[in-house]
């Protein structure tokens, strides 16, 4: 029995990693056959009693790393958890939550879900989930998601500590769909000029966008900058649903080819919501995927301009191929290639993860990101755009038209300690917990804590203390060269946890280069012209 449970074990992983064809060659298979036989036969001979899953799991895992960095198997436990982000939702109470010394704050209830509908509130210490004590236990992310995640319908009791009252508080929440959203704010920059910021490409994300897009005109907004930095992308058909957006039915916004996947071409399928206006997309060395797909469609068509730095360069396809126990596999079938036939992936070796991961520092050490003039191309990564013969480069990622350095000025060894610890937030959150009904009550609105509130001396003070005891001493050159970035990220933080995300952005994009840039260039129409021209 044994025997026959792993031989069909086997079979069938070597069906789903390498399936037979029609015009597979005769040697081919017998290779295939030869793995399967000397599996087997270290599962019937070998000397000791092996584990059957770890051995197999273990095999796969081999294979896909001697392929290309982005084929990757993925346990069966593991495949719910990577396809909630792109799915748009997933099934829970509904709060942002973050630990603070070794206790769980709700940090926001998700508008309109399960935690905000029975009366939880920001700031709520939870410190009992179904009758089990949370607190001073040495509480992970992990668990709380484990504690708290669960099927709709499902119900889970929770105690609550709640500043001001001495009684502990308990509600019994029932379980239902949580919304994961793909975009992070849609405001108004100037008064004709929108902004846009998408986090993911997920199956919601063209629903969000043009809810944001309708809000943004009512507006009045005739042009739009749309945030795509660090956004590392997601699934196809959501990048070619925000590309139709921006441009005619009949022009191409990507195609995929492999070796035994024949061209395809993706068409606009609808007539999109913003065809004219000025159109700007951020982009950095985060940008990947369905974000380059984008950026590479609204280039090559000249129908915007993309300001920033060069993306990161993933344009591999993977189909999700399932297996017999739950897992599945991501394996590279295709290469994404944009309109003008620029291929987006950047150059790899089979098998050398550690070195195609490193780019990003390897980008940095040779300057690429604070000199445009370090990054050279061959003449035979030269192409053209289709409508003004603007010349473009491939290799790999997305080249701005417009490149803006990373900015370092405001770094220091102390602020790196600060952000690698978490430290900053941690303290957003203190002080947001002691302070919470003032700032409720003499802020209510975004507008008035955006004008009057200011991160004083008092705010850096207390955060140096607080730093302090998290085992990060004072340095006072450190604070020097640090203090106005540290004030506008804890007063964006303050905004997030206050009212929203939206709000964070528009505090912090206030100072951001890239989008001062991009409202530069959009408010002269020479500048703009000649960007989208050469």
């Amino acid at each position: 029995m044994f025997r026959n449970r792993f031989t069909a074990i086997l079979f069938t992983i070597a069906i789903a990693l390498f399936p037979f064809t029609g015009s597979a060659q005769i040697s081919s298979n017998l290779s295939l056959f030869k793995i399967y036989r000397f599996l087997q036969y270290v599962s019937s001979d070998y000397v000791d009693t092996i584990n059957i899953d770890k051995l197999v799991e273990e095999a796969i895992i081999e294979v896909l790393q001697n392929l290309d960095p982005h084929s990757v198997y993925i346990s069966k436990e593991d495949v719910k958890a990577m396809n909630e982000p792109l799915e748009g939702n997933f099934e829970g109470i509904g709060i942002e939550f973050n630990i603070l010394n070794d206790t769980l704050f709700v940090v926001n209830p998700v508008p309109g879900g399960p935690s905000e509908r029975v009366g939880i509130i920001a700031g709520d210490r939870i410190i009992n989930v179904d009758g089990k004590p949370i607190a001073g236990v040495g509480l992970k992310n992990s668990d709380v998601t484990k504690m708290l995640r669960g099927n709709k319908g499902t119900k889970v009791t929770v105690q609550i500590l709640r500043k001001g009252l001495s009684e502990i508080l308990e509600f019994t929440i029932t379980r239902d769909k949580i919304p994961i959203y793909s975009l992070d704010a849609a405001y108004m920059v100037e008064p004709h000029i929108g902004y846009i910021k998408l986090n993911r490409f997920s199956l919601t994300t063209e629903e969000e966008f043009l809810t944001a897009l309708s809000k943004l005109k009512k507006e009045k907004m005739r042009d739009l900058i749309l945030d795509l930095r660090g956004n590392g992308g997601g699934f196809l058909n959501a990048a070619v649903a925000l590309s139709e957006q921006f441009l005619d039915e009949n022009k191409l916004v990507v195609y995929t080819e492999g070796r035994n996947s024949p061209r395809f071409d993706f068409f606009p399928t609808k007539k999109g919501e913003f065809r004219k206006g000025r159109l700007i997309i951020l982009m950095d060395e985060g940008s990947a995927s369905a974000s380059e797909i984008v950026a590479g469609a609204v280039q090559d068509w000249d129908r915007g301009i993309i300001v920033g730095r060069r993306s990161f360069g993933k344009g591999l396809v993977q189909n999700q191929l399932p297996l017999p126990d739950g897992s599945m596999i991501r394996l590279t079938v295709a290469r994404y290639h944009t309109p003008t036939g620029r291929v987006i992936q950047k150059p790899y070796n089979m098998g050398k993860l550690d070195s195609y991961y490193k780019d990003l520092s390897s980008r940095y050490e040779k300057g690429e990101l604070f000199n445009q003039d370090s990054i050279s191309f061959p003449d035979s990564l030269k192409f053209y755009t289709l409508q003004n013969q603007k010349l473009v480069y491939g290799g790999g990622g997305i080249m701005p038209d417009l490149f803006i350095p990373i900015d370092t000025s405001y770094y220091s060894d102390y602020y790196g300690k600060l952000v690698r610890k978490g430290i900053i937030n941690q303290f957003v959150l203190s002080y947001i917990d002691e302070q919470r009904d003032f700032l409720k009550k003499s802020y209510p609105k975004f507008d008035k804590f955006d004008n009057h509130f200011n991160v004083d001396n008092i705010v850096i003070n207390k955060l140096i203390d607080y730093a302090e005891k998290q085992g990060v001493p004072y340095d006072a050159e450190g604070i020097k060269t640090s203090m106005d970035e540290l004030s506008i990220q804890i007063k964006g933080l303050i905004a997030q946890n206050l009212f929203s995300t939206n709000y964070y952005f528009q505090v912090v994009n206030k100072e951001n280069k890239s989008l001062q840039k991009a409202v530069e260039i959009i408010n002269n129409w020479d500048s703009y012209k000649h960007l989208v021209k050469e």
